[in-house]
């Protein structure tokens, strides 16, 4: 219900704004949008209609194709990183083969290793290392450190080339070479094919 005392004040630059509608003694003003706020809502629709067009009429690669590109791209920037510094380096290798890169490697193999080869590497989710028999490789710290670097899939063996610095992983396979036929007591079955030297 209206209310006759109420004096509604309308501003002279706002009579044209004045809806020709009242209820209860309520005057609308249709103040326009603002024009970003226009621009962005009509850009919207004609970016909507256009996208819709290229991947639904056109045949635009779908998300699944377009991962699979890009995830191309990474493998590829990977390969190449591996291929420059993932090769096996003997002088590396020799350096670190000495007591205070065993200990080093000890620490490393603590922190990495030990939750599935065990203490002493009688194995346990991962394979028993000290004795004569090998899965992925030959026993040799050259066959191992390619199984340490680009891991086993298959087997369980996560890439440590991406985590490990080149230092550790050296580090850590001198200290696994310790293992080496000491047949420790209780380690795990062997497993895989059986390595004379």
């Amino acid at each position: 219900m209206s209310d006759s005392n109420n004096n509604v004040e309308i501003k002279p630059d706002e009579k044209h704004l004045v809806l020709d509608h009242n209820y209860d003694g309520i005057i609308e003003l249709n103040h326009p949008l603002p024009s970003w706020w226009s621009f962005g809502f009509y850009g919207g629709i004609v970016f909507a209609i256009g996208y819709f067009i290229y991947y639904q009429l056109m045949g635009g690669p779908s998300l699944r194709q377009e991962f699979d590109k890009h995830y191309a791209e990474v493998r590829g920037k990977q390969e190449e990183y591996k291929k420059l510094h993932g090769g096996w380096d003997p002088n590396q290798f020799s350096a670190w083969n000495n007591p205070s890169g065993i200990s080093a490697g000890m620490q490393v193999y603590t922190d990495n290793c030990l939750q599935c080869h065990m203490e002493g590497g009688r194995g346990d989710v991962g394979p028993n290392l000290t004795d004569d028999h090998w899965i992925n490789t030959k026993g040799t710290p050259e066959t191992n450190y390619t199984v340490v670097y680009n891991g086993s899939e298959e087997n369980g063996m996560p890439a440590w080339g991406e985590v490990l610095t080149t230092e550790e992983m050296y580090q850590v396979l001198a200290y696994v070479q310790t293992f080496k036929n000491t047949f420790i007591k209780d380690g795990k079955a062997p497993q895989g094919e059986k390595v004379t030297e």
